[in-house]
């Protein structure tokens, strides 16, 4: 196996690691919902702290269940790996591109490679 093999390897067992060993462990049993996000941490600390506060701003759009919210916070992640690929895609396409007509431009006309020039004894 490769080097960059072997690193690949390595980081997708720590990122499977990552995933597994909270869950395994039992971190955040006893909770009523063990991992949720830090927006409802916050909120949940603040009207602890000050139960009188009334927040700036309202959300516009509030879904009626968990999973919804979940599903949208999914398509949002999707979506933009779907723009960030394409850029890439497209960098990569112009650079290839950029690439392959420096290599015909430097064959010729004739599509062939110019004849070296001759050597003087």
């Amino acid at each position: 196996m490769s080097r960059n093999g072997k690193i690949n390897t390595l980081l997708l067992l720590l990122v499977a690691a990552l995933a597994v060993l909270p869950l395994a462990l039992g971190l955040g049993e006893g909770k009523e919902e063990p991992f949720a996000g830090a927006d409802a941490q916050a909120e949940s600390a603040i009207t602890e702290l000050k139960p009188d506060y009334k927040p700036w701003f309202s959300p516009l759009y509030e879904p009626p269940s968990g999973e919804v919210e979940s599903a949208l916070f999914a398509l949002q992640a999707a979506l933009g790996a779907g723009v960030l690929a394409y850029y890439f895609g497209v960098r990569r396409g112009r650079r290839q591109g950029a690439a392959q007509a420096l290599a015909e431009a430097a064959a010729g006309p004739g599509g062939q490679a110019p004849a070296e020039p001759a050597r003087e004894p």
